[in-house]
Order: structure tokens, then C-alpha cells, then sequence
């Protein structure tokens, strides 16, 4: 085995050949285009390449060896790749060009299917060898910075905590990932519940495919078919073109069906039907698609009840439900709340290039006090505007004034901004009495929205109702935030 004098700063490559003028040959060829080159002319020399601190990026492999064979330790340097091997110690992401003077066409459909990058045939021309290495290497770089980012996204959805709920959470998904069986995630709004689902993909066998997100409430209900099951041209006004599902788009992976308790009826008998039949047929059209993905739904809404209610086809829920989970709210992990708070506030830091800071104990006693009706989602808002509002240390001066911040001084502080105790009942004397009440009622429930400061959250755990139930409130009495003051 032989290195050659250039800097450890170049692309290492390694040349395997029993024969030393074509590991001549290549090594004049790659130094001068820069390279920094190994070679050996057996199996043996070429494994202590490999398993050493050089780093190889690139491996240029004869199919003869003497009395070894190329591709058979092709097949060893890929092992892990082929699942014939999980504690092969070569790397099977580092790109084998195949050479040779005396293959056959079954030795190169072999070493494709093996997982060689590409085959090259003796007599070896120059062009054809640099231009080989240099794709071979970009390949190479664009695998790491692909690698790179998809931990940059693993991590800004992983899972953290180590409450006993989070504990049990993480020993079902891990249970169920390796499966293919269809997952239903239940629990309230903000609690995680696409984290969980991502982990599920992230540790199944088709980690590596896509993850498809769709959100059932954010869609149209005239539009969720053409969303999930794609259209032909022409299928309705407004059809330029052909377009596929999000079903056949996520095709050999997983997709992810949030909310999925605010589908259509006729929606959900179309998705029925692919997960009885794995066949969709796209809007306008008369043929049949097949597609095989895994289905994981998620929902905040009490589907057993919708079933009994007829808003919920009974039989979709069951095909659903097989692997129920319930993702935890944070009320039930408050000792997760310094972990959270310290990964949210570093979060933020970094999107916004600024230094760490520190958080006071006292403010961290303050967050675990706070009963959290928005869940995790809240906390992470609150930990940003934390980061973006304080100084070095995230003081209790920081905190707004639900959280036991200081609150803000009012001109008037001797009496509240709408006299909501003290009611004229001669002003109301012709009004009736659901009038007077809706009248009452409005004027209390604005006095709440601007207590805190418009968080319907906030407000509606204040008022003792559900978040849904007040936004019902809100349009059939006509309050809006932009008529404050009038």
C-alpha cells in the first residue's frame, strides 16, 4: 500500500488493482487533477485503507484480483447498504467505480445491482476516468450536505423529555415504527402530535422515503380530493393540467393525515377505499392508481363520539385506529418544562443569530406553574418572544403578565376599562332578555380578550370553555379584534 505526498487537505481516493502499471496509470492521472491517492494491489491491503483514519471518498476497484474477487468485495463494502450486514465496518455510501479489461455483461449488470457508481473498461481512457472520479465525488459531497440537513430536520422535530409519559410515548413508537401497521395520534392541540408521527417514519424501514403532511382542516372540503387523490385535466373549471395525488405522491413512504376528523364525508370514503384496496382514481378520471404508503392519522377531536354522532364514518375510524397513541399534554410533563424551555430558547438563538442566554430559576418556576392550554406550541412562542424581548438573562421581568410578569400601567387605574360590575338596568329597560344578556355577555368576554391581550387560548380556559366554543361566541356575537375601541 502506497500514499502519495499531497496535501491531507485533497479528496483521498483509493485505487485496488493487481496490477501496477494501471495503479501507475490512475495515480498519475488522479494527483494531477489533485486528488490525494492510495493504492493496494489485494482485498487485504485495501481493507486497512478503508478501516484506517484516511477517509476515503472514492474507491476505484478492479474485478480480477488475482486470486480475489472485485466483486465479491463490492458486495462486502456494500453489505451494510444491502442489509446483508449491520456491523460491516466500511462505509457503503463511499462510491465504487468498477474497471476492467475482461468482464462480461453479466459482471457489469452484477456490479450495478451490487451498487457500483460505474463501470469502466480497459484500456482506460483519461477523459473518461477524470470525469468519472469528479461525478463519483460530487455525488459523494451532495450525499453528506443531504445527510446533514436531514439531521438539521431531525432534530428540530425530535422528541424531547424524560417524564415518565414521554418515557412510555417513546417505548410505543418504538414498537410500532419497524411495523407497517397504520397509526391513529390522539390529543389536545399543540402537544406534538406531527412530532410523534415524524418519529414513527424517522425509525420505520422506509425512513429513507418521503413523509407527506397533510393538514385536513387548512383544505377546502371542495378541494381536499384534488389534494389527496390529484385530478386530470379538464376534471373541473380551473384543471390546466394533469396533477397528482398526495396519496400517489407519497407512494413507498409514509403520510401523515392531521386533523383528520374535520374530513368530508365524500372524502373519506375515497380514503377508505385506498386503504381497503391500495387503488385510488383521480378526480375526473376512470382508471385506477396504485399506491402503497403507510397512513398515520392524527386528530384533537373525539372521533368515537363523531362515529355516534354519524359525522364519522365508523368503519374508516377502525381502519384507522389499529396502533392508538395519545400524545401527552404538558400538563402532565411540567418537570419536562426547564429541558423545553432551555431547547426552545436555543432554537431561537440560532434563527436569530444571537448568543445563548441564561434563564433565571425564577422564571422557570413561574412556566411550570402555568397550566399551558396551547400545550408545547405555546411554550415555544413564549420562549421566542422571551429571547427576542430580553436582554442577557431572561429575567421574571420578561414574562408577560400571565405568566407573573409586570403588568401594564393604565391611565386609570382606579377603576377596570369596562365597568362590567355595574349595570345600568333603566338603560336596558326595552331590551329583552336574551338582548340583555347577549349584551352582557359581550361586553364580559371582550373585557377578557383584552385582559390577555387577544390569546383566545388563554381566554377561553379564563372564561371555563372550550377554545372551539368561544370562536363560536365570537361570530354569533360579532366581536372582532379590529373593532376594539368602538
Amino acid at each position: 500500500m502506497r500514499e502519495s505526498g499531497v496535501s491531507d487537505t485533497e479528496t483521498p481516493v483509493l485505487i485496488v488493482d493487481d496490477e501496477k502499471n494501471i495503479r501507475r496509470t490512475l495515480r498519475m492521472v488522479l494527483e494531477g487533477e489533485g486528488y490525494r491517492v492510495y493504492d493496494a494491489a489485494g482485498v487485504a491491503e485495501a481493507e486497512r485503507v478503508l478501516t484506517s483514519d484516511a477517509g476515503v471518498d472514492l474507491v476505484l476497484l478492479d474485478v480480477r484480483l488475482g486470486q480475489d474477487s472485485g466483486l465479491e468485495f463490492l458486495r462486502r463494502l456494500k453489505a451494510r447498504a444491502l442489509g446483508e450486514d449491520a456491523s460491516s465496518p466500511f462505509d457503503p455510501d463511499v462510491p465504487v467505480v468498477m474497471i476492467s479489461g475482461h468482464a462480461s455483461i453479466e459482471d457489469a449488470v452484477r456490479a450495478t445491482r451490487l451498487g457500483a457508481f460505474d463501470f469502466l473498461e480497459k484500456p482506460l481512457d483519461r477523459n473518461r476516468v477524470v470525469v468519472t472520479a469528479r461525478n463519483a465525488v460530487d455525488r459523494r459531497q451532495m450525499a453528506r450536505e443531504v445527510s446533514s440537513l436531514r439531521a438539521a430536520v431531525d432534530s428540530r422535530y425530535e422528541l424531547l423529555g424524560g417524564a415518565s409519559v414521554m418515557s412510555d410515548l417513546k417505548r410505543q413508537i418504538g414498537k410500532v415504527a419497524p411495523t407497517k401497521s397504520r397509526v391513529l395520534i390522539t390529543g389536545e392541540s399543540g402537544t406534538g402530535k406531527e412530532l410523534i408521527a415524524r418519529a414513527i417514519h424517522r425509525n420505520s424501514a422506509v425512513a429513507s422515503k418521503v413523509f407527506i403532511k397533510v393538514n385536513c382542516a387548512a383544505i377546502p372540503p371542495e378541494l381536499i380530493e384534488s389534494e389527496l387523490f390529484g385530478h386530470e385535466r379538464g376534471a373541473f373549471t380551473g384543471a390546466v393540467a394533469k396533477k397528482r395525488g398526495l396519496f400517489e405522491v407519497a407512494d413507498g413512504g409514509t403520510i401523515f393525515l392531521d386533523e383528520i376528523g374535520d374530513m368530508s364525508p365524500s372524502a373519506q370514503a375515497k380514503v377508505l377505499r385506498v386503504l381497503q384496496t391500495g387503488e385510488l382514481t383521480r378526480v375526473g378520471g376512470e382508471g385506477t392508481i396504485k399506491t402503497d404508503c403507510r397512513v398515520i392519522a392524527a386528530t384533537n377531536r373525539d372521533l368515537e363520539e363523531m362515529v355516534k354522532e354519524g359525522v364519522f364514518r365508523e368503519d374508516l375510524f377502525f381502519r384507522l385506529n389499529v396502533v392508538p397513541i395519545r400524545s401527552p399534554s404538558l400538563r402532565e410533563r411540567l418537570d419536562d418544562i426547564p429541558l423545553l424551555a432551555e431547547a426552545f430558547m436555543r432554537e431561537c438563538c440560532d434563527e436569530n443569530g444571537f448568543s445563548y442566554k441564561h434563564i433565571d430559576e425564577t422564571v422557570l418556576s413561574r412556566l411550570k406553574s402555568y397550566d399551558w392550554p396551547g400545550n408545547v406550541r405555546e411554550l415555544r412562542n413564549v420562549m421566542e418572544r422571551l429571547v427576542i424581548m430580553s436582554d442577557e438573562a431572561i429575567t421574571d421581568a420578561d414574562l408577560p403578565p400571565y405568566l407573573g410578569g409586570p403588568r401594564a400601567a393604565t391611565a386609570n387605574t382606579s377603576s377596570p376599562a369596562i365597568p362590567v360590575t355595574t349595570i345600568d338596568v333603566e338603560k336596558h329597560s326595552d331590551k329583552t332578555l336574551r338582548e340583555f344578556r347577549e349584551e352582557v355577555e359581550t361586553e364580559f368576554i371582550r373585557f377578557k380578550l383584552d385582559e390577555f391581550a387577544w390569546n383566545i387560548s388563554r381566554t377561553a380556559q379564563a372564561l371555563g370553555i372550550e377554545r372551539t366554543n368561544l370562536h363560536k361566541k365570537l361570530r354569533a356575537l360579532g366581536i372582532r379584534r379590529e373593532d376594539r375601541g368602538k
